[in-house]
């Protein structure tokens, strides 16, 4: 608002009064009439104002990223995981019962390997024991067949000569020359008596060996025993069959 420039100081002064005091009231009424019309706009504006977050939410939820190729991934390994837990741990325990068994199954035939091992080595061990004690025997044999008197040979004297001893060998030779010439064979017609020492009965002489019948140095075996047991030495027999004709 201008003032007129012609006005008193005063005049002037009062004038800028009234119309301060008319703008107020021109403003009063203004605002008075604007009121409405303001509300409505700030009704109007909280429905939009209150609708704005939710607009501005919408976009946001809209407007999340999406999940990544390794989230994606990492979830499929682990939803892949979830489900083959089961498997893997069937697998587990089938791969353990397995090797449980080849184990058993190593160690079973571990221990019948070392049976079978030592069974063989404890029958190897007695056929070596074995084979040992025949050895052993044979050689005893040996030498008790080496140390034993080869059997005399020969004629009825010289079977005799291997037999009885030096000094009594004539006495013997003079009874059996007389009993029964040297004939091993020789039966006695009247009593029976055998060989060349006519023993009587004849099956005396088995007692000196079981072929007493034909062998000279079974025969003069039992005839030195016999003059030894009854006259003490083949003389003492000669002496007593020089005086009776027999012994």
């Amino acid at each position: 608002m201008q003032l007129p420039t012609n006005l008193p100081p005063k005049h002037r002064r009062n004038a800028l009064v009234t119309g301060i005091a008319t703008l107020a009231v021109a403003g009063t009424a203004t605002l008075a009439l604007a009121l409405p019309q303001d509300t409505s706009a700030a009704a109007a504006a909280a429905p939009a104002a209150a609708a704005a977050p939710a607009a501005a939410a919408a976009p946001a939820t809209a407007a999340a990223p999406a999940p990544t190729i390794a989230q994606q991934l990492a979830a499929a390994q682990a939803q892949a995981a979830g489900q083959s837990d089961p498997a893997k741990a069937k697998a587990d325990a089938d791969a353990k019962a397995a090797a449980d068994a080849k184990a058993k199954a190593d160690a079973d035939a571990k221990a019948k390997a070392d049976a079978d091992a030592k069974a063989a080595a404890d029958a190897r061990a007695k056929a070596d024991a074995d084979a040992r004690a025949k050895a052993q025997a044979a050689a005893r044999s040996q030498q008790r067949q080496a140390l034993r008197p080869a059997a005399p040979s020969g004629t009825p004297q010289q079977i005799a000569a291997q037999l009885v001893p030096a000094g009594q060998l004539g006495c013997f030779s003079n009874i059996v020359f007389h009993e029964s010439s040297w004939n091993v064979h020789a039966v006695n017609r009247s009593s029976g008596a055998y060989g060349l020492v006519q023993a009587l009965p004849a099956s005396k002489l088995a007692s000196a060996g079981a072929d007493w019948r034909d062998s000279a140095a079974t025969q003069i075996k039992w005839g030195l025993n016999y003059m030894n047991s009854r006259y003490g030495s083949p003389c003492g027999a000669w002496s007593f069959w020089q005086a009776h004709h027999w012994y």
